[in-house]
């Protein structure tokens, strides 16, 4: 987890606390105290701390080999923090098995009864159901391959000795105590100087800084690159000036350029000023995957159409505003007025004040006011009542389209999850990747949300005598060979919203992909290989004049727009020309086209012509 505690011959000499009766420091000069109320060793880190040689202090410490193991963490965290402990080991960070149930659902079919996550153990549901995990350690087949070649190398369950810039320690470490670049200590200490996989420093952040999320959340969906306004370079053909790198470089050789970021880390907020513990650490009990974990939206600050911010009174010391905000630069106490997360609860740094929602920054104590949309006319059109704020305020979304994945049995791969190298490895490539428009459909609520390829994987297996048994084969997806797409919120938001005309007026927002339109009829023009009538990237085509979807959105409810959607959207273009604007009383009540059967609209619509 974080640096091992030693000790030599001589006497300690400084420290407080614990410290004060431990001979550690006498070899550890300079290392940094925990905090205030985490100043001794063996009580974190076990050991003996009178011993008079190295190696008898270093007996029964936890992990000497991997500091940061579970069962280390348990221990040395959960001696104090058995809540804190137990809540991580049911969050979706540490278990994974909504991820682990996904890539089985698209790569041999789900497995009804059956959870796997990425250690064994017992947990319980939100309703207190019980729910036993197997280890994906016992997962023979090919997504069970994957996840412990691929996906496990990144992941708090265990911790990551990545030299690229990618390790992060696991367990509590992995927020609480961040690795630099090449997992380096560079601290004070000067024994441990230049040593790794340790923390940069021994200095508990009880706020996890940034540096700590950006550690994981850069790959796959690429949350905190899109956030700070990144995109990765000149891989999978994303076009740079000249076709060559992006000017910074990044972790296992890529490198990223610039665009717009995100509103909210322009105003200087962090990851962990909308997100709550809850959602990041667990709540104790298992959602099935990483969206149910969710309880922030934007309309928990900002409102929606109809409805304002929700608000409750902090009654008592024991409150969690009072208690989690004790940490923070500004502090919420009895009689303030918390802002409500969508599962109706508090924030612990949003609170009403004067009229106005204000977000104090938990770290630097930045005083935001939240602008309310509640009322504008904007946000109470007539017929946008499922749009999501991300449909029309996202600036981005990364989009990655053909993902080749191909596993050789000709060489070998480690097994992050067993430890041991094994026969096959993983590679991937990408065929294009895209950031705007994305595509919208109906999420598992019944919203519409951008969607993302979520995962549009081609697999090739090669067996160890070199014959191939896949070949960029399309996996089956809920009974047939078909592409994924799911429900995505790409962390770019910006205030102002896409037009009304770019999006009713192009069929690309609502999954026909790069397209022309021929006889008045849409034509997807980025083909896939193994299907020429449907466009890689998007899963809407039209046959015989009707919508037809030839992929799946993922989650149960969530599917794309169907025929008369579709329909419906475009014929909105019929209207934009003279009623452009959101507040125009048009828009007020549903539209009615056979209103269009006037002399007045007859002339207009002769013009347009």
């Amino acid at each position: 987890m974080a640096l091992l505690a030693t000790a030599c011959a001589a006497p300690p000499t400084s420290g407080d606390g614990g410290a004060s009766q431990e001979a550690c420091l006498s070899c550890h000069r300079g290392l940094e105290h925990a905090s205030a109320t985490h100043s001794g060793c063996v009580s974190c880190h076990g050991g003996d701390p009178v011993a008079a040689t190295k190696d008898a202090a270093h007996r029964g410490i936890y992990g000497l080999s991997n500091p940061s193991f579970a069962g280390r963490w348990e221990k040395g965290c959960g001696g104090c923090h058995r809540h804190q402990v137990e809540r991580v080991r049911s969050s979706p960070m540490y278990t994974n098995a909504g991820m682990i149930r996904q890539i089985q659902a698209t790569w041999e079919g789900e497995a009804p009864g059956v959870d796997f996550a990425s250690v064994a153990g017992k947990s319980f549901d939100p309703r207190g159901g019980p729910i036993e995990h197997r280890s994906v350690g016992q997962l023979d087949n090919l997504s069970g391959e994957l996840y412990r070649k691929f996906c496990a190398r990144c992941h708090v369950a265990r911790q990551n000795d990545a030299m690229d810039g990618a390790g992060h320690p696991a367990g509590c470490a992995a927020c609480h105590f961040p690795y630099s670049e090449g997992a380096t200590y560079r601290g004070g200490d000067p024994t441990m100087q230049g040593k790794s996989p340790f923390s940069a420093s021994h200095e508990m952040r009880g706020l996890p800084p940034m540096e700590a999320c950006l550690a994981c959340h850069q790959r796959s969906g690429r949350h905190a690159l899109s956030y700070q306004g990144l995109m990765d370079g000149n891989n999978g053909l994303v076009p740079t000036k000249g076709g060559g790198p992006g000017p910074i470089p990044g972790s296992d050789d890529r490198s990223f350029s610039h665009i717009a970021p995100d509103v909210h880390f322009a105003a200087g907020m962090e990851c962990i000023d909308c997100h709550t513990a809850r959602e990041v650490m667990g709540d104790g009990y298992l959602a099935p995957d990483m969206a149910a974990q969710l309880e922030v939206r934007c309309e928990d600050c900002h409102g929606d159409g109809t409805q304002r911010p929700r608000f409750a009174e902090v009654a008592r010391e024991s409150d969690p505003p009072v208690v989690e905000s004790k940490q923070y630069a500004v502090r919420i106490s009895v009689g303030d007025r918390a802002a409500l997360t969508s599962r109706g609860r508090p924030f612990s740094n949003v609170v009403l004040r004067d009229g106005e929602v204000v977000l104090f920054t938990k770290r630097t104590g930045r005083r935001l006011v939240s602008p309310v949309v509640t009322g504008s006319p904007e946000h109470h059109l007539a017929g946008h009542e499922r749009l999501t704020c991300a449909a029309c305020h996202s600036r981005s979304v990364v989009q990655c389209y053909g993902c080749h994945t191909t596993y050789d049995k000709r060489g070998t791969g480690f097994d992050f999850v067993n430890n041991q190298d094994t026969v096959g490895f993983f590679s991937e490539t990408e065929d294009v990747r895209s950031l705007y428009p994305f595509p919208l459909a109906l999420d598992r609520s019944g919203r519409i949300a951008p969607v993302t390829p979520g995962c549009q994987t081609f697999v090739t297996a090669i067996e160890a005598d070199g014959t191939v048994s896949l070949d960029d084969q399309v996996l089956r997806y809920k009974g047939k060979p078909q592409l994924r797409f799911a429900a995505f919120f790409g962390h770019n938001t910006g205030t102002k919203a896409i037009g009304c005309v770019e999006c009713h007026g192009n069929p690309q927002f609502f999954g026909f992909g790069q397209h022309v339109i021929e006889d008045g009829a849409v034509r997807g023009t980025l083909l896939c290989e193994k299907n020429p009538k449907k466009p890689l990237d998007g899963f809407l085509a039209m046959e015989q004049g009707r919508v037809v979807s030839h992929a799946a959105i993922t989650r149960e409810g969530a599917r794309p727009l169907d025929h008369d959607e579709v329909r419906a959207v475009l014929s909105v273009n019929l209207c934009l020309p003279c009623h452009s604007r959101a507040d125009d009383p048009v828009y007020r009540k549903p539209l009615r086209f056979e209103d269009l059967d006037d002399a007045t609209h007859r002339r207009a619509l002769a013009r347009l012509r």
